[in-house]
């Protein structure tokens, strides 16, 4: 047989590789081809038999590029899925959650408060004169009625000496007055005596008594000014003021130099204002806690004694005096405090964080998630502002699952994640 018969039809042109490169349809598919020497011809004259080869290979390298190219567009149609799910689980939002609570049954407010001691009085003169000794300084403990200073008024003893002396002699008149009333009287019963001259012995008995009633008094008055030379504490306390000393020219008409000032210390006033919103809460004997710069960290407790029982119409507040104990004398009157003061609440109220409420052109809202993770707006209505807290007294229950710090996109019907376990305050 002919050469022809020995090898297998092929194409006229095949493919022409470089070294050490081996042929691969799927993904070169087209190679640099190089033409092929021309097959002799068949023994016995016949013409060349047609070549099918190149047509399956075409067919091979057709249907090889189209898998290539499916499995690609497979594989790039599974990452965009996967990249869509992602940016899905990425828009969902994630937020932490907080219940309302159940506030306490008492109003803690805090004030500015004046303390002030329990009783407080300055001491003028009310003689004149120059001061004779002192005994009582700055910071001594006096007690009711103790002498802390003495005055010298020479001119009221002199004057007192004159005034006894009157009073003397206008009793002495009064008795010589007394002796001639009764025998007037006497001769009058025996026709000796006139009617007029016992008139006259009668009267002249009355203003002998007014004369007497008149020096009695002007000694009085001037014993009364023998004892204000000694200055006296008017209650027990401690001597917060010394403004005299010996030898100083002592006034003692209106406008005259304060001499001392007393005050009263183991119980301490301290006054606050209470503004109107909290007003009708103050009761009497309600508590209060004290806090002072010197003492940090450290309450003194106090009770509401008394209530003005007004507002005061330029402020709109309400005087309050609470009375603290200071036996152990370590608050001084004038200082400046902190009061925290407790009102009693008719009903404990339902209170949520700040930073869980949206103000919106709906109206007050907070963001309540479900059970499936959907956010519901509900529609609050506020009371007092405790602070860090507000008061809500309706729109809520204490299960409610709240969104703290909501963003401001925040919408109805939203799908949230919730990345903290809830915190049951309120139970």
């Amino acid at each position: 047989m002919s050469a022809a018969m020995d090898n297998p039809p092929h194409s006229d042109r095949e493919p022409v590789l470089s070294p050490g490169q081996h042929h691969d349809p799927a993904t070169n598919p087209v190679l640099t081809e190089r033409p092929r020497a021309a097959e002799p011809a068949s023994i016995g004259g016949g013409k060349p038999r047609p070549s099918g080869g190149s047509g399956k290979w075409l067919a091979l390298c057709l249907v090889l590029a189209a898998l290539v190219i499916g499995g690609l567009l497979w594989k790039r149609s599974g990452k965009y899925a996967r990249l869509a799910a992602d940016a899905s689980e990425l828009a969902r939002q994630t937020v932490t959650v907080t219940y309302p609570a159940t506030g306490p049954a008492e109003n803690e407010i805090v004030l500015p408060g004046n303390v002030t001691a329990y009783n407080e009085a300055s001491i003028f003169a009310r003689t004149n004169g120059y001061l004779k000794w002192w005994s009582t300084d700055i910071g001594a403990k006096v007690t009711e009625g103790e002498v802390m200073a003495e005055i010298e008024a020479p001119d009221v003893d002199a004057q007192l000496r004159q005034a006894d002396a009157a009073s003397t002699q206008a009793r002495a008149n009064l008795e010589i007055a007394n002796l001639n009333f009764n025998r007037e009287k006497d001769l009058l019963a025996k026709n000796v005596a006139s009617q007029q001259e016992f008139d006259q012995s009668r009267t002249n008995v009355d203003a002998m008594k007014a004369a007497v009633r008149g020096d009695e008094a002007n000694v009085q008055n001037l014993t009364v000014q023998r004892d204000f030379q000694q200055i006296r504490a008017p209650f027990a306390g401690t001597v917060t003021r010394r403004n005299t000393d010996v030898g100083a020219l002592i006034n003692g008409s209106n406008g005259g130099q304060e001499l001392f000032r007393v005050a009263r210390t183991d119980i301490l006033r301290v006054y606050v204002y209470v503004p109107e919103a909290y007003a009708a809460f103050v009761q009497v004997g309600s508590r209060s806690f004290l806090e002072f710069a010197e003492f940090p960290g450290e309450k003194f407790t106090g009770k509401v004694a008394n209530i003005a029982g007004a507002l005061d119409p330029g402020t709109r507040t309400l005087q309050t005096e609470i009375q603290v104990d200071n036996k152990d004398g370590r608050l001084f009157p004038g200082a400046f405090a902190n009061v925290r003061l407790l009102l009693p609440l008719k009903k404990a109220p339902m209170t949520v964080p700040v930073n869980t409420v949206l103000f919106r052109k709906e109206g007050t809202q907070v963001g309540v998630v479900d059970g499936n993770g959907i956010v519901h707006l509900k529609n609050v209505v506020l009371g007092q502002d405790y602070g860090t807290r507000l008061e809500v007294t309706s729109g809520l229950t204490t299960s409610d699952r709240l969104i703290v710090n909501p963003s401001d996109s925040l919408a109805e019907g939203a799908e949230v994640e919730v990345v903290a376990p809830a915190t049951a305050a309120g139970k």
